[in-house]
């Protein structure tokens, strides 16, 4: 075990102990849930990283047809000179030079291109490309669900969370649905909901902020693919493994101190009266119009909140103009690196680098911690989308090494961040409204465990990754 391995392997306790720390009672340690639920996590990398890659390949495989095939119809609506047809030879005309970039270098630049390299930017990409997949996938979702595919995975998962972690099933349930849906996976315990105890609705929120929703699993993966083919199946992989992590530092930041109603069983999902049932199809629209409002919803926390770090930088800006030193101070200071410093301590747990002072390399070691800890603490206001972006421009500019481009990607794989909150808590909240104020109370405590869970999966991203993964993964540097 290299340096690093041993790193990330600390990681993992320390995150755990941090958790401890910010407990509301730390006298009451569930070691039960603790170890199952890392060794669950432990379990799931060794099948990722080892003897189960094959699996994993093919998984990814499959997602990419299905992304590849949830281009047709934004294809359709905005014609091949905004959505590529990745089948199609590279020809003369602006469709050909489209094609060029989107399938070499971003945005390299292309001889008789009247557009302009900087007249096209990820932004212009993702309104037409990636949008549209968030559509396509909650409508696919929703007819799984309608067909009864996606109920038997949940409740096996949920069985495995509760006989291993001996939590109670209304939370195992929650929290198994949410390696699929997002919100929606409350929706599944709704009856159960006004009599869970503290701890139990403080894991269900974790869960719902620590994993994603496959409605956005192609949106995530389509900005990553040109540099990280495999990055799909990664993605799936990472959402399995961050929802044993988030019943971990949950219980450990709430504890449990009663005997739940549904310990020790799984309780059955409601299920819908056959006459208001919707037909398949009246599914898949049902499912692609709440997409229509998620991609909405996206596209305008974007504009709102990258505009709003955009002013707060400005001022930043302005305060450079201060007489004397002090303005030289503020010449550094942006949003993106206060947060940055803020996660320096937690992104170093995961073992994305080593920088040792006076020894060789120590500079190259310290920017990869930099940028890595710039990125993940940029989730926190701006979503992970642009931080994902960050992260697919420096690895296809070999400005990242493979190590850290699969720990952060692990670790920007959930819905921690501020713009998530009022969905989480509003949600559940008006699912269960005479617990609102228990909601309320602990929705920065889920959001800090979950921040803390996502992680604790990069850290056993770190711990797997030998210098043998970069081959195993396809990692493409360029």
């Amino acid at each position: 075990m290299s340096a690093l391995n041993l790193l990330s392997a600390l990681g993992i306790v320390g995150l755990c102990f941090i958790a401890w720390l910010g407990s509301e009672d730390r006298r009451i340690v569930s070691w039960n849930t603790i170890f199952w639920g890392i060794g669950l996590q432990l379990f799931v990398g060794a099948i990722v990283f080892g003897f189960g890659s094959g699996l994993v390949a093919g998984i990814n495989n499959f997602l990419n047809v299905i992304l590849d095939a949830s281009e047709a119809g934004s294809r359709f609506l905005f014609g091949g000179g905004f959505v590529p047809d990745p089948d199609r030879l590279v020809g003369p005309g602006d469709a050909g030079r489209w094609l060029v970039r989107a399938l070499g270098d971003p945005y390299i630049s292309v001889p008789g291109d009247r557009l302009g390299t900087n007249n096209l930017n990820p932004g212009f990409i993702f309104a037409f490309r990636s949008l549209p997949q968030v559509i396509f996938f909650s409508g696919l979702i929703s007819l799984l669900y309608r067909l009864n595919v996606i109920q038997p995975i949940v409740r096996l998962f949920a069985k495995i969370f509760q006989k291993t972690m001996k939590i109670s099933g209304a939370e195992s349930l929650s929290g198994a649905a949410n390696i699929f849906v997002g919100i929606e996976s409350a929706i599944a315990v709704k009856p159960f909901l006004a009599d869970m105890s503290r701890s139990e609705l403080c894991a269900i929120l974790t869960s719902c902020f620590g994993s994603i929703a496959s409605s956005v699993l192609g949106l995530y993966a389509g900005i990553l693919r040109p540099t990280f083919p495999s990055i799909t199946g990664h993605l799936v992989s990472a959402s399995i493994m961050t929802i044993p992590a988030c019943f971990v530092l949950a219980k450990l930041l709430v504890p449990e101190t009663t005997i739940p109603k549904t310990f020790g069983r799984i309780p059955e999902e409601p299920e819908d009266e056959p006459q208001k049932k919707p037909n398949p199809v009246d599914s898949l629209i049902i499912g692609a119009l709440d997409g229509v409002k998620m991609a909405v919803g996206i596209a305008a926390v974007i504009v709102a909140i990258l505009g709003l770090v955009a002013l707060v930088n400005e001022f930043f800006a302005f305060l450079t103009q201060l007489p004397g030193g002090l303005g030289q101070v503020f010449q550094v200071i942006t949003l993106q690196n206060l947060l940055g410093a803020l996660f320096l301590p937690l992104t170093f747990l995961t073992g994305v680098s080593l920088p040792i002072p006076f020894t060789e390399g120590f500079q190259e070691n310290w920017q990869v911690l930099w940028d890595s800890s710039v990125i993940i603490g940029r989730r926190l206001f701006e979503t992970s989308i642009p931080p994902y972006n960050t992260l697919a421009q420096l690895a296809g500019t070999g400005q990242i090494p493979p190590r850290a481009l699969l720990i952060v990607s692990y670790v920007l794989c959930g819905f921690t961040h501020l713009a998530s909150y009022g969905i989480f808590i509003g949600g559940v909240s008006a699912l269960v409204p005479s617990r609102r104020s228990d909601v309320s109370a602990l929705g920065f405590k889920a959001l800090w465990a979950a921040t803390l869970a996502t992680l604790m999966t990069g850290c056993v991203a770190g711990l797997f990754f030998t210098s043998n993964t970069q081959t195993l993964l396809d990692i493409s540097m360029r």
